[in-house]
């Protein structure tokens, strides 16, 4: 079985509600990707529905369910679990997902148009669409969500932050690229736009590519996974 060359990295705590809606969506758009599952000290089943996926060893739609799961160093920091993830990781995009997003789709000409994004026009980084989701329902972009529009971008630049505008709920990246150029380790959040502005200094290019899309859950309770199907 031929394998999309993606290592997806999914940072997560207690995230029973939503986290089997990330991983099916996975299955759901790659073939036989590589699956590296952060766990900052998970409590509650989030880890047990994760095992659900490896429990089968039948391939799902056309892919092997092959999750690995790793305790991340303390004291966590998003950008440190992101650095550790990149280390184990063996394929050469990464595919950095939240745990409360769904993709949707990576767009309509599939993984290739993401590999000729980095691989061949050079961006170091391709972050797609998000629609969010309150109580079950999409709900209207506003403030940070109003940066996910229809129109394709590079270098995003937030009128409403006053900053370059990455975001790392739905991000691929080289990595390479990551490799070379960690996520910054101090900070509690935003090492996306850290890094973004490092790249721009540094003479490189990230595209917002609006044809990939996802669901994301930033809400309290508004669904729950129980299961597959």
């Amino acid at each position: 079985m031929n394998s999309d060359n993606i290592s997806v990295l999914i940072r997560i705590r207690n995230g029973e509600q939503y986290v089997g809606f990330a991983l099916q969506s996975v299955f759901d758009e790659f073939v036989n990707p590589e699956v590296i599952m952060l766990s900052d000290r998970c409590d509650d089943e989030t880890l047990d529905i994760v095992q659900t996926f490896n429990s089968n060893d039948a391939d799902y739609h056309n892919s092997k369910r092959d999750i690995k799961i790793y305790s991340v160093p303390q004291p966590y920091t998003p950008g440190s679990a992101l650095n550790y993830g990149v280390e184990k990781a063996n394929r050469d995009i990464i595919l950095v997902l939240s745990s409360h997003c769904q993709i949707d789709t990576i767009g309509p000409y599939g993984f290739g148009r993401i590999e000729e994004l980095l691989n061949d026009q050079g961006y170091v980084a391709v972050f797609g669409d998000q629609t969010p989701i309150w109580r079950g329902k999409k709900i209207s972009k506003n403030y940070v969500w109003s940066h996910f529009g229809t129109e394709d971008q590079q270098n995003m630049w937030s009128k409403i932050e006053n900053r370059f505008f990455l975001h790392n709920a739905f991000c691929f990246y080289s990595k390479e690229e990551l490799q070379q150029n960690k996520f910054n380790e101090s900070m509690q959040g935003k090492e996306d736009r850290e890094w973004a502005k490092r790249m721009v200094d540094n003479g490189k290019s990230y595209f917002y590519y609006s044809q990939a899309e996802c669901n994301h859950f930033w809400t309290p309770p508004g669904a729950t996974w129980k299961g597959l199907g």
